[in-house]
């Protein structure tokens, strides 16, 4: 082969390495500079992604069945909801936390979602006058440290019967606690910050 014919090849080489290297790189502006179709894609996807998971609303009634209560239930007992929003109740016991304030009885239940993290610990307890409930009442929520979420009156038929405070708790917000006096029965739910802010404002009374 000539000089001249090795020179030509190698011409042409040289021009096809090129004009390939020019297509991988037009490819990669095309694709990740513009007009970015392949980053443009992904961030569109995830985006979607993240919109659907935060805008996917909470169920409203529960996936998993409320447990009977026992058949010597007491009306305050019996007065308590198998459901509350997707919260089914799955527990109910006597228990003793307020037994210095002298309530007539006195019940801790756990309503849940199936998801333990989201479980709601309610704590309810009557007593023979609204006074001694309200005693109940302010000893609760001047023991609650953490910052404020809500509060008002608890009202029935328009009437006020009761005061109500959401606190978050002091572990970065992660968890709250609702108490609300209605007449002479206190309630204390305890439970992540978002379960407690859709349990309480959803209880019947």
């Amino acid at each position: 082969m000539s000089t001249q014919q090795r020179n030509s090849s190698h011409g042409k080489l040289i021009a096809v390495v090129v004009a390939a290297a020019l297509v991988i790189v037009l490819a990669l502006l095309s694709a990740f500079v513009w007009p970015g179709w392949a980053m443009n894609r992904s961030a569109s996807e995830e985006q979607k992604q993240q919109q659907t998971t935060s805008t996917k609303p909470e169920p409203t009634t529960p996936s998993i069945k409320a447990k009977e209560l026992p058949q010597d239930a007491t009306p305050l007992l019996k007065a308590m909801p198998d459901a509350v929003l997707n919260f089914a109740r799955t527990e109910a016991a006597p228990s003793a936390n307020w037994t210095s304030a002298s309530p007539l009885e006195e019940y801790t239940l756990t309503y849940s979602t199936g998801a333990i993290p989201k479980d709601v610990t309610l704590v309810v307890a009557q007593w023979s006058g609204s006074d001694s409930a309200k005693t109940q009442y302010d000893t609760l929520t001047g023991a609650l440290k953490g910052t404020d979420v809500a509060s008002g009156d608890v009202k029935v038929s328009g009437n006020s019967t009761g005061k109500y405070v959401v606190k978050s708790n002091g572990d970065k917000g992660k968890t709250a606690t609702a108490v609300w006096q209605n007449d002479t029965v206190v309630f204390q739910a305890t439970g992540s910050k978002e379960s407690i802010q859709r349990f309480y404002s959803k209880f019947p009374f």
